[in-house]
C-alpha cells in the first residue's frame, strides 16, 4: 500500500474515532505538501469542515495531534495552514520503505489482474517506409502496452498493415513503368525506401499531367472528364466568381477542382484499373503486388528491430476488408441503419452532436468504419479483451467516436472497452511533412542521424577511450535511440510537438541521455561500493533533506506507473523519471556516499542509490530505452 493510501486510511480511522463519523478513506484528499511548507503530505480539511461542523484551524489541530499520538511510527510532526493539514512522517518510515524496496527489481509492478488489454499501433502504409510520425505511433503503443503489463494486465500487442487500395497501386504502377525491374538486391536500397521512391515517382508523373487537364478545365473543356466528375465539376465552377472576395473558400473549391483534375488524368485511370484488376484476382497483379509488399515487409522487419518495436499479432487490410458486411444487413434490421433510394446505408448520428455517416456505398462495397466494426468483433472474439486500445493520430478523432458508437448501438461486445489514443502530428523545425512530395523524414534516416549526433557529442566529452568499437557502437546506438525515444514521449500524447533532433541529445538537459548518464554514474558507484544487505535501523540518525526527498520520490514510483496507465499516458513516467535523476544528481552533489559520516550513512546512501537504478532502468524500459552501465 502507497503512503498516501496508508495516510488516506490513518485520516479515516482517527476521524471516526473522534467524530464517530464513517468516513471511506477515498473520501480523504491527500497532495504532496508545496515546497513552501514544512511537511510531507497535506490533507485537504474543507471538504469534511461541514459534515464534522468544525472551524478548520480547530479540526486540523485536533486531527494532527490524534494522528501523532496513535501514529509515532508514521508520523512525526505537523502544521496547519488555512484548512491544510501538513503531516511530517517519521524518518522510522522512510527507512522501514527502503529497507524493503531497496533490492527489489521489480518494484512498483503490479501482480496480474485478471484483465486483458489489445493494444494496437503503427499501422503502415505498404506503399512507404516509416517516418518520424509513425516512430511517435510505435513509441506510444509499444510503451503503453509495457505500462498495463507493469500494472497487472495481460497484453496483446498488434498491428493492422495497409495493404490494399488505391495508394498501394500507385507505387505498383509507376514501378512497372519506370522500375525496370529494380529489386532491393539490384539496387542496394531498403525494399520499403525503394517502394516508397517510386509512391513518390508516381507523385511526380501525376503533378505532371494534372496540368494539362486543369487547363483544359479552366479553358472550359471538360471532354476529357469522366460523366460523374462532370456535374461535380460544373457546380464547383459555378462557385468560384462568386467567392472572389473570400480567399479561403475559393482555395478550398479551387482544391476541389485540382482533385477532380487529377483523378482525371491518365495515370489515375491507370491504377484505377489496376485496383480492380486486383479485386478480381488477376494473376500478374497479384503477383507485382505479393513481390512488392514482401520487399516493404522485409524493411519494415528490419526497422522494427532496430527501434524495439514487436506484435503479438499482425492484421493485414487485404485479409479484413470484406469484414463486417454482414453487421449491416444486422443493424438494417435492428434499425441502427437506414437505406437511401440509391441503396447505400447509413447511420444517423444527429441526436449525439454528429452527423449521418455511410456505413455501405451503393453498389454494396464496404467503406473503412465497417471494415473496423468488423475486425474489432474478430479481435473480440480471438482474445475476449476488456480493453482495445487504438494508437492513431488525432486526425481520425472523429472516426472513433463514430466507431465506438456504433458498436454502441449495434450491442456488440467489444464496443465499451474501444479507446483511441488520440496523439498530435510530429513536426520538424522546418514545419510539416508529405508523403506525395517526399518530404517526409524516414525513420532509419532520423536514427542514423541521432546515433551521428550521439557519437558526436560523446566524442565532445572525452570519456570513452576504454571502450571498444562493439561497445562504442551498442553506446551511440543506445544514447541515440534513448534520446528520440524520450523526447517524442516527454509530450503528453494530445499535444503536437516540434521534434529537434539537436536539442533531444543534451547531457544536462530534459532528456533521455541526462538519465542515461545518472544511471550509468550510478553504476559506477555500485562496482566500487558492494550493498550491505543487513536491515538499515534507527542507529543511522536524522535523514538529510536530500536523502529523504529521494526516498520519498521513489516511493511514489507505483502510483506513478498507475497514473501512467488510467491516462495511456508515458508522458507522466518520462517526467517522473526526470525529476528523480534530478533529484538524485542533488543529493549526491551534496552528500558522499563512498566517505559518508558513518558506516552506517554510507550503507543507508548505497541503499538509496541501488534504489534510484533500479526505478531509473525500469522506468526507462516502460519508454523503451535502454540504460547503458557506463558511459
Amino acid at each position: 500500500m502507497g503512503v498516501v493510501s496508508v495516510i488516506q486510511s490513518a485520516v479515516s480511522e482517527q476521524i471516526g474515532q473522534l467524530f464517530k463519523v464513517d468516513l471511506a478513506p477515498s473520501e480523504v484528499l491527500v497532495n504532496e505538501t508545496k515546497p513552501e511548507f514544512e511537511g510531507d503530505y497535506t490533507v485537504v480539511l474543507f471538504a469534511l469542515v461541514k459534515s464534522l461542523k468544525k472551524n478548520p484551524e480547530a479540526l486540523g489541530k485536533e486531527l494532527g495531534e490524534q494522528l501523532i499520538t496513535s501514529n509515532p511510527t508514521l508520523f512525526s510532526g505537523f502544521n496547519v495552514i488555512k484548512g491544510f493539514l501538513n503531516l511530517s512522517l517519521a524518518d522510522s518510515f522512510w527507512l522501514r520503505f527502503l529497507q524493503q524496496s531497496y533490492n527489489d527489481p521489480i518494484f512498483g509492478r503490479q501482480p496480474s489482474n485478471g484483465q486483458r488489454v489489445m493494444v494496437e499501433y503503427s499501422s503502415p502504409n505498404t506503399n512507404k517506409p516509416l517516418h518520424l510520425g509513425h516512430l511517435r505511433n510505435n513509441f506510444l503503443g509499444w510503451s503503453v502496452a509495457e505500462i498495463f503489463k507493469a500494472n497487472g494486465y495481460e497484453v496483446i500487442k498488434t498491428c493492422i498493415v495497409n495493404d490494399r487500395g488505391v495508394h498501394i497501386c500507385k507505387s505498383m504502377l509507376a514501378w512497372e513503368k519506370f522500375g525496370h525491374g529494380a529489386t532491393p538486391e539490384s539496387t542496394g536500397i531498403k525494399g520499403d525506401h525503394l517502394v516508397g521512391d517510386y509512391y513518390v515517382k508516381f507523385e511526380n508523373e501525376l503533378r505532371a499531367q494534372t496540368i494539362p487537364v486543369l487547363e483544359k478545365i479552366r479553358a472550359g473543356d471538360l471532354s476529357d472528364i469522366d460523366q460523374d466528375d462532370k456535374q461535380k465539376l460544373t457546380l464547383f465552377i459555378s462557385k468560384v466568381p462568386p467567392l472572389q472576395d473570400n480567399a479561403a473558400k475559393k482555395q478550398e473549391v479551387e482544391d476541389e477542382i485540382k482533385e477532380i483534375a487529377r483523378n482525371n488524368t491518365p495515370l489515375m485511370r491507370e491504377v484505377r484499373q489496376m485496383l480492380i484488376k486486383w479485386e478480381q484476382g488477376d494473376p500478374a497483379t497479384i503477383a507485382l503486388w505479393k513481390q512488392m509488399n514482401s520487399w516493404v515487409y522485409q524493411g519494415f522487419d528490419a526497422t522494427y528491430r532496430r527501434i524495439g518495436s514487436d506484435f503479438d499479432k499482425i492484421y493485414y487490410e487485404s485479409n479484413t476488408y470484406l469484414l463486417g458486411k454482414n453487421l449491416v444487413e444486422s443493424g438494417l434490421k435492428k434499425g441502427v441503419f437506414f437505406q437511401k433510394e440509391d441503396g447505400s446505408v447509413w447511420i444517423d448520428l444527429t441526436a449525439v452532436g454528429l452527423d449521418q455517416k455511410i456505413v455501405r456505398r451503393k453498389d454494396g462495397t464496404a467503406v473503412y468504419i465497417t471494415q473496423d466494426i468488423g475486425l474489432a468483433v474478430q479481435k473480440y472474439e480471438e482474445y475476449k479483451c476488456d480493453q482495445s486500445i487504438y494508437v492513431v493520430g488525432d486526425e481520425q478523432n472523429y472516426h472513433f467516436k463514430v466507431l465506438k458508437l456504433i458498436a454502441q448501438k449495434l450491442g456488440l461486445p467489444a464496443a465499451d472497452g474501444i479507446y483511441h489514443l488520440s496523439y498530435g502530428m510530429v513536426e520538424l523545425p522546418s514545419g510539416k511533412m508529405k508523403s506525395r512530395e517526399g518530404t517526409v523524414v524516414d525513420a532509419d534516416d532520423l536514427v542514423d542521424e541521432m546515433v551521428r549526433i550521439a557519437q558526436e557529442k560523446t566524442v565532445e566529452l572525452g570519456k570513452v577511450q576504454d571502450f571498444t568499437p562493439e561497445e562504442l557502437k551498442d553506446l551511440y546506438d543506445t544514447i541515440g535511440l534513448g534520446a528520440l525515444k524520450f523526447f517524442l514521449m516527454r509530450v503528453d500524447p494530445k499535444k503536437r510537438m516540434v521534434f529537434n533532433p539537436e536539442e533531444s541529445i543534451d547531457f544536462h538537459g530534459f532528456t533521455g541521455p541526462f538519465i542515461q548518464y545518472t544511471h550509468a554514474r550510478i553504476k559506477s558507484i555500485l562496482r566500487k561500493e558492494p550493498v550491505d544487505h543487513q536491515q538499515v535501523t534507527d542507529t543511522v540518525g536524522s535523514l538529510f533533506p536530500l536523502e529523504k526527498a529521494v526516498i520519498t520520490l521513489s516511493e511514489q514510483y507505483p502510483s506513478i506507473l498507475a497514473q501512467a496507465g488510467a491516462e495511456h499516458n508515458p508522458s507522466v513516467i518520462a517526467n517522473y523519471i526526470f525529476r528523480m535523476a534530478q533529484t538524485f544528481n542533488s543529493f549526491y552533489t551534496e552528500h558522499s556516499v563512498v566517505n559518508a559520516e558513518s558506516p552506517e550513512k554510507k550503507q543507508l546512501r548505497l541503499k538509496l542509490v541501488q534504489l534510484t537504478a533500479n526505478i531509473i532502468a525500469s522506468a526507462m524500459h516502460l519508454l523503451g530505452i535502454r540504460v547503458p552501465e557506463r558511459m
